[in-house]
């Protein structure tokens, strides 16, 4: 799939080195096609290593995309240069107005806070508000999954006794639904996190569905009947040396984080850990394009007067 970004995004040189086919503005303008609108909202911290993830998983499509990277106004990053920011990044007051076939709402650093205790509560509400009248479908991954399910249906997250981090295995509950066709019945998926959404809590609503679970990990995928709200309790984007990089950094800041569960191999972190979730991905985001974004939204985007 062509993916339309700004010619000048670090992002591009990397995924054209991995044969991956972007489309600058230029070529994508020549194109009598309209390529689908995706809004991605980036809360990640390290916001250039985020792009690149969620570009590389957007990839395996045959559907051209145009993404559009927000930024919150009411916070301002301390990890990516405001350089960056200016340049490739839009505040929501710029596209308010807009109507977008898909959007994406990463996860944050931030899951030990209460949700209205996050500086930028009242503008992230404010989005999701948005999004019920501006958005064919939007997918929530990690944190931003339990703050969806919170904003959306009053669901409460919890604290883990410990940190959840690893590869962990799912068992696929809905193979008929759209979003899981082409699955196996058991699927692998990265977690890191401390907190956690429960089913007892989910089963509760009746719009919505729970398509897979691990024993070990909890809930990871969630739709609300309609197919409007996605919520992926886990990082199917993260890259193999993702955790690694985390497990590490924790080392260096003292907190004795636990090597995490089934990544790398005899559990020695000196060794390179075993990518086994790309295939799982991939299909979650395709479907989740065709099947809820593609097939549901207008020809004609409109735009608010």
């Amino acid at each position: 799939m062509p993916i339309k970004i700004q010619s000048d995004l670090p992002a591009k040189a990397i995924l054209e080195s991995e044969n991956i086919f972007v489309m600058d503005e230029e070529r994508a303008v020549s194109q009598d096609i309209r390529p689908l609108e995706i809004l991605i909202l980036n809360l990640m911290p390290v916001k250039e290593e985020t792009e690149l993830q969620l570009l590389r998983a957007l990839s395996n499509t045959p559907l051209q995309i145009n993404c559009t990277f927000l930024m919150m106004a009411t916070h301002v990053s301390k990890n990516t240069a405001a350089s960056h920011l200016d340049r490739f990044y839009r505040s929501f007051a710029e596209i308010r107005r807009q109507h977008y076939d898909g959007m994406i709402i990463t996860g944050a650093p931030v899951e030990k806070m209460e949700f209205e205790e996050v500086n930028y509560w009242r503008e992230l509400s404010e989005i999701m508000e948005w999004t019920k009248r501006h958005v064919t479908s939007t997918f929530h991954i990690c944190w931003g999954a339990q703050v969806g399910l919170y904003y959306h249906y009053g669901i409460p997250k919890y604290q883990r006794e410990k940190k959840l981090s690893g590869i962990y295995r799912h068992k696929v509950l809905h193979h008929k639904v759209p979003l899981c066709r082409s699955m196996d019945d058991y699927i692998m998926a990265p977690h890191s996190r401390y907190t956690e959404v429960r089913r007892e809590d989910v089963e509760r609503h009746p719009q919505l569905r729970i398509l897979a679970e691990s024993e070990e990990a909890g809930l990871f995928l969630i739709m609300s009947q309609d197919g409007r709200h996605i919520f992926v309790q886990g990082h199917p984007e993260y890259d193999r040396m993702t955790l690694d990089e985390e497990y590490h950094r924790d080392m260096e800041r003292g907190l004795s984080p636990e090597i995490p569960c089934n990544y790398y191999e005899d559990d020695d972190p000196d060794k390179r850990p075993t990518l086994c979730w790309r295939n799982m991905a991939n299909t979650l985001y395709s479907n989740w394009l065709n099947y809820y974004v593609y097939q549901e939204t207008p020809y004609v985007l409109e735009v608010d007067e």
